[in-house]
């Protein structure tokens, strides 16, 4: 067998799926491919055409390489392809996207046949992924008088290879498809249990709605009836995306309704659209954004107001919706882009001008937002080598400047990061901003797909101005399987080489390490100035502010070490009152959204926008938990304002935790480990010297809404609850219904614990540790009524507990505990009423390797209650995940039901949950 009747054996497998060949990016495979065109007599010589025309990735996979090499030699009459015309290998080399191929058009453009040279130049004019080392032979080119050279920089000048694109299209007819009612979860669109596919794009889409092959069908069928109009996917009465930013999400979606992106790129489409009745979450819209793709708040359903103009509410105290007007499947509208509104029959619906800003219709029109970053940074360069102005061809950023207005804590960081703004202009909220990235993060269920993206944009190392990346392992932590075998290592590899820090060593030096992205990120972010961006959701570090985002922004991250975005609007959040003695600040939290929405009748003020949070006196482990939650707040991200004296702390606990991963040799050749231990050593002497205090925001800032979170009202441990039994189908699932322990009257079952996820930190082990012997000395024993999984976030927390001697406590209850040395190989199915000392990562919480038994009731740390996370229904009953403190959890499952306040608070009895209170500072400048 050779690796081509492998591919053909391959072939006939997916065949049985119902999928295509999967498209080749490996050298051998294509080599000799390309060995059976060159013989005309082969057996596979016409299949052989058609995968090398037809089949191929991308970008810099090194099938890339091999394919550029082979249409060169046909360009230059080296090789004779009476089926590939030098002109159309020319067109083939226009559609790869940048790396080998662009190396290849500049070996043609500048070499020595005129002719040829000038077919290629055509070809070059149409690129933007050219990277230091393709601008550098140009600009040497130029200098030594290549006229080919100088018009190609002229052509970047002017920006042509977007001018020169087609317009948007004026109006776009979309025919309507209600995915679900109420907010739907990325997890319908791409279900964490199928991660593993996510970099074969065309087996991936299969997973869409979650495997629904009915709501595949009647989305085949809908667009079978309109072939003329794109689908709309619609979250009704609800926010399409959130949970995640979920970038397999978006090609899903764009896999069954978008455009084709080339004819010669299989399973890469764009250019979605996607509404919801209360718009699309934040971090989604963004990927969105990414594929070129159209995002709309359709506001089809209205909050009814009395004459006194208050908000009219049924007997539950829920605002009274009216529909304004219908989307129901198969809805005919239409998109004018021109206009900037929603038409049904030429009657006018909703503005919708904020899903066709001047820059969405630049990523629009270019097929996504790469094209257009990357077009301003290559136009930017030609025109400093021509010593020209840069033409105003890209819509101008948005400036927002208010005189005499201060500045919020986010206001401040974009204006510290800006890049190409108008010098000693202050701007605000609003305004849109290309920023310096200092931290970026990729996790492992993305990260295959961010590694593609890489690819396909041509990038091959890490830009120079980002100060660290980390790589890592904790979605597939649980399970050491062999889809895990076959795809992390890879990835390890790839990210590696690319300068990543990266959980496993590809060299095998250093022990592999699944610890929770989140939780390294906000140790390694040693800047309260920081711009982070990361692969998922929570990245929401508790220093400088931190964006989630999708495989594709991390992957521009990582290449330019820039994101483009607009400075959002604040909400700023402070503390009052006083804590009861046995309340978590995991209660703070969930209270916090509960008094947000009361103060506000219903509405989440909180929505995509920054939450300044004025957290005070809480370190940066702790203080994550704040911040890490507002995702379920559907905020855009969260910026912790701290004392100088917590920074400090919070610093000294980073460095620590940095130099042991450095003592661990993980650090790489340009040392970036070392790089942040200096960073921050720097940061605390100028916090102890006055020399720059601690980020502030100014007294006269100007925030959308102000929020007052009065601890004494706080009496009972607080639980969100999916209340999946709701009638009103839009109201399940959701984060904002909050409920006191009260509520469950000490009588609700509970199947499951879990003690794990990126909400909990050192403190959460601890207090496991102390509530156990709590128990132990009030019963005479720890019985379990129920099982309890608890998976440290990191192994650094594993190391400091077993130093501390809590680590023992909780082996000597336990009746697992994890075995780096035998991971597990296989999923648990069961589980018996014991608790489990799993490895350290995501555990429960992603629901892609191990789950609750359906139909559940789970009682979890974690941040997901989504349906079909972290358990599925059952016939008989619906799965349940109510998300509470650790000390809810856990007397939960000795409980094997919900605890009473008077059980509750003697099972805490004597342990310091939480040191918070409000600062008496004056948190601002």
């Amino acid at each position: 067998m050779n690796i081509y009747t492998d591919y053909l054996k391959q072939i006939e497998e997916r065949k049985v799926q119902g999928l295509h060949p999967q498209p080749i990016d490996g050298a051998e495979l294509l080599s000799q491919i390309i060995d059976q065109i060159k013989d005309l007599n082969n057996e596979y010589r016409e299949d052989s055409l058609n995968f090398f025309i037809y089949n191929v990735l991308p970008g810099t996979t090194r099938a890339a390489g091999v394919k550029a090499k082979f249409l060169k030699e046909i360009i230059l009459g080296e090789s004779v392809v009476k089926e590939i015309t030098p002109a159309f290998a020319l067109e083939q080399l226009a559609h790869m996207k940048g790396g080998p191929s662009v190396e290849v058009l500049l070996d043609l453009a500048l070499g020595d046949d005129a002719a040829i040279a000038e077919d290629a130049a055509k070809v070059l004019k149409t690129q933007v992924f050219l990277y230091e080392a393709d601008t550098e032979r140009l600009e040497n080119a130029f200098n030594l008088g290549s006229s080919i050279a100088k018009d190609i920089i002229e052509s970047y000048a002017k920006a042509e290879f977007f001018t020169k694109l087609p317009d948007v299209e004026e109006e776009i007819e979309i025919v309507t498809y209600i995915a679900g009612v109420g907010d739907i979860s990325t997890d319908l669109l791409s279900p964490g249990a199928d991660a593993h596919s996510r970099s074969d794009r065309e087996l991936h889409g299969q997973c869409m709605f979650e495997h629904n092959k009915d709501m595949q069908n009647e989305l085949l069928a809908l667009k079978e009836q309109h072939p003329d109009k794109r689908v709309m996917l619609i979250a009704e009465k609800g926010t399409m995306g959130v949970g995640s930013s979920r970038m397999s999400g978006v090609n899903n979606v764009a896999l069954w309704t978008g455009v084709p992106f080339s004819k010669y790129v299989p399973f890469i489409n764009f250019a979605p659209v996607i509404a919801g009745t209360n718009g699309i979450a934040p971090i989604f819209l963004t990927t969105v954004s990414v594929t070129g793709g159209i995002g709309i708040d359709l506001k089809n359903w209205e909050k009814q107001i009395d004459a006194e103009g208050n908000t009219i509410v049924d007997k539950d105290g829920e605002p009274v919706l009216k529909q304004t007007y219908s989307v129901d499947t198969g809805t005919v509208l239409t998109i004018n882009t021109k206009t900037k509104k929603l038409y049904k029959d030429g009657e006018e619906l909703k503005d919708i001008s904020t899903a066709l800003t001047p820059p969405k219709m630049e990523f629009i029109k270019a097929g996504g937002s790469y094209a257009v970053v990357f077009g301003k940074k290559l136009q930017t360069l030609a025109c400093k080598i021509l010593g020209i102005d840069i033409p105003q061809v890209y819509a101008a950023s948005k400036e927002v400047s208010i005189e005499g207005q201060g500045l919020t804590a986010v206001e401040k960081i974009f204006n510290k990061n800006a890049v190409g703004t108008t010098p000693g202009k202050t701007l605000h909220a609003g305004s849109n901003v290309r920023v310096e990235v200092n931290i970026v993060g990729s996790q492992d269920t993305t990260g295959l797909m961010t590694s593609q993206e890489l690819e396909m944009m041509a990038a091959t190392v890490i830009s120079p101005i980002v100060d660290g990346a980390y790589q890592s392992g904790c979605h597939t932590a649980s399970v050491w399987d062999d889809k895990s075998k076959a795809n992390i290592p890879r990835l390890m590899s790839f990210m590696n080489d690319f300068g990543l820090i990266t959980g496993r060593d590809p060299k095998g030096k250093y022990f592999p390490m699944t610890d929770v992205i989140h939780k390294v990120l906000n140790d390694i972010t040693v800047g309260d100035w920081d711009i982070i961006i990361g692969g998922d959701s929570h990245t929401r570090m508790s220093k400088g502010v931190a964006f989630g985002a999708d495989s594709g922004t991390v992957a521009l991250a990582l290449a330019t070490g820039e994101a483009t975005m607009p400075i959002p609007e604040s909400v700023k959040v402070t503390f009052k009152g006083q804590m009861k003695s046995y309340m978590d600040f995991r209660d703070v939290v969930h209270a916090t959204q509960s008094q947000m929405l009361k103060q506000f009748g219903g509405e989440n003020v909180f929505q995509g926008r920054i939450i300044e949070v004025h957290i005070g006196t809480l370190t940066a482990d702790e203080a994550f938990t704040f911040t890490d939650w507002t995702a379920e707040m559907k905020a855009k991200a969260s910026i912790c304002i701290s004392e100088d004296d917590t920074l400090i702390e919070s610093l000294e606990i980073a460095k620590g935790r940095i130099q042991i991963m450095i003592d661990k040799g993980m650090d790489n050749a340009k040392q970036v480990l070392k790089g942040l231990v200096d960073k921050a050593e720097t940061r605390i002497t100028e916090l102890k010297t006055g020399i720059k205090p601690s980020l502030r925001p100014d007294a006269n800032a100007k925030y959308h809404a102000e929020v007052i979170i009065d601890l004494d009202e706080i009496s009972e441990p607080m639980i969100a609850d999916p209340d999946v039994n709701n009638e009103d189908v839009s109201k399940r699932y959701t984060h904002d219904n909050i409920r006191p322990l009260s509520f469950y009257g000490g009588t609700k079952k509970v199947d499951l614990g879990f003690v794990g996820s990126c909400m909990v930190h050192k403190g959460d082990m601890k207090i496991l540790a102390q509530m156990l012997k709590n128990i132990e000395a009030q019963h005479g024993k720890v019985e379990f009524k129920a099982p309890l999984v608890v998976a440290p976030p990191t192994y650094n927390i594993v190391d400091e507990l077993k130093a501390e001697g809590d680590w023992e406590v909780l082996v000597r209850y336990s009746g697992f505990e994890f075995d780096d040395n035998a991971p597990k190989g296989v999923a648990r199915t069961g589980y018996e009423n014991m608790l489990y000392l799993e490895r350290p990562g995501c555990n429960l919480c992603m629901g892609n390797q191990e789950k609750a038994a359906p139909g559940d009731t789970v009682m979890a740390t974690s941040t997901r209650l989504f349906q079909g996370r972290v358990v599925k229904d059952s016939g008989e009953k619906k799965g349940e995940s109510l998300l509470s403190s650790t000390p809810v959890v856990v007397l939960s499952t000795i409980l094997g039901r919900t605890p009473t306040l008077a059980e509750y608070e003697a099972a805490v009895d004597g342990i310091v949950l939480t040191k918070f209170k409000p600062s008496t500072k004056q948190l601002v400048r």
